[in-house]
């Protein structure tokens, strides 16, 4: 199903949707997906929410935490909040909490800048995945000659804002056969989800193909360093 833009907001594009199938405390069941609204100059977050993929809803996001790009929903509400990934700074991985899921007034740093191949920024690759030892968040990071790779993290259930374990080295970076296209050296991913204990991952190839990687999400967990 095509959307198009309605809104000035919106006049230059609709960007980097990322979707997640959200349960609230009543057992409802509501999709949900951020994503960047473009009039030619200015960038800004919208929300929007839909049962059947027939009708949506779209509406504008208000708050500090939710300025830029990349706000990433959690599938459930975390400390009894609605939670979600953010990079408003640009540069880190941040968590902000909210009340009514259209105001995210702030956000707390959770991950900066560490390795050569994450050294230029960071961001998340879409809503997390539930595992039983925590927040499973595909991220990616920026190093030199702009080359995006995608790594890892996990964050407690219950406290979003701690990290767990980091992933040391990139889980999918451009080989070879990955770097030529409209924006070189480039692998990006807006969403992934899970399937018994196989995480299935579409991710764009350099602004120019989609491919699909499969992973164990039990055997990825178990990569991750501790910190």
């Amino acid at each position: 199903r095509g959307l198009w833009p309605h809104s000035p907001a919106e006049s230059h594009g609709m960007e980097d949707a990322r979707f997640v199938r959200f349960t609230h405390d009543d057992g409802t069941v509501v999709y949900y997906g951020t994503y960047t609204a473009f009039d030619g100059a200015n960038i800004a977050q919208h929300l929007l929410e839909t049962t059947d993929f027939r009708s949506f809803v779209a509406s504008p996001m208000a708050g500090s935490a939710a300025q830029g790009k990349g706000l990433a929903l959690f599938p459930r509400k975390a400390g009894g909040r609605f939670a979600a990934l953010s990079r408003a700074d640009r540069e880190s991985n941040a968590i902000a909490f909210s009340d009514d899921m259209r105001c995210w007034p702030t956000s707390e740093q959770i991950q900066t800048p560490a390795k050569i191949w994450e050294l230029l920024q960071l961001g998340n690759c879409g809503s997390p995945i539930e595992t039983e030892q925590g927040w499973l968040v595909i991220t990616h990071g920026v190093g030199p000659m702009r080359t995006y790779t995608l790594g890892a993290i996990l964050l407690a259930l219950d406290e979003p804002q701690r990290v767990l374990a980091t992933s040391d080295t990139p889980i999918l970076g451009p080989g070879i056969d990955r770097r030529d296209g409209y924006v070189p050296n480039v692998v990006y991913s807006c969403g992934s989800f899970a399937h018994g204990d196989v995480l299935v991952l579409p991710y764009g190839i350099a602004d120019q193909r989609i491919a699909i990687a499969t992973l164990s999400i039990s055997e990825l967990v178990g990569s991750l360093r501790p910190v």
